[in-house]
Parts: C-alpha cells; sequence; structure tokens
C-alpha cells in the first residue's frame, strides 16, 4: 500500500467520523485517530515480528523500552 493510499483512507475515517457527528461538535479528534491508528499498527508489526520487541521497535523507528508502554498502554500483551 502507498503512502497515498494510506492517507486517502484516513481522509475517508475523518471525513465519515465527522459526517457521522451529524453537526456535534468533535472532541479530542487527535488523540482518537492517534490511538485508533496506533493500536492496529502496533498489532501488525508484533505479529509480523514474531513477537520480538527489539526488531518491532527497529521497525517502528521508535525506541524498545516506548514500544513496552505503548503495548501496555493498548492492551496488546507479548
Amino acid at each position: 500500500m502507498s503512502r497515498k493510499a494510506i492517507d486517502d483512507a484516513m481522509r475517508a475515517s475523518v471525513e465519515q467520523y465527522l459526517n457521522d457527528l451529524r453537526g456535534a461538535a468533535p472532541d479530542g479528534l487527535h488523540d482518537l485517530f492517534m490511538a485508533a491508528a496506533e493500536r492496529p499498527l502496533l498489532d501488525v508489526v508484533m505479529r509480523h515480528a514474531e513477537g520480538n520487541q527489539s526488531r518491532a521497535a527497529e521497525w517502528l523507528g521508535i525506541n524498545r523500552n516506548t514500544l513496552r508502554r505503548k503495548l501496555h498502554d493498548h492492551r496488546l500483551g507479548r
């Protein structure tokens, strides 16, 4: 999947969410969408890294301790 395809998918999700609010003011959009994107990203990367946190952290470009905290925060026990 290209960067453009990912951008398009995220745009469509944000548009759909705002349309579903039917004019109500959104709240906390940044945190909502960051968490919504981060959880599946971590889950899929950990699966492809076969549970190897060091490898997954390298692929993600983050520190292993940061990855461990994020896995804990999202309740993605490995």
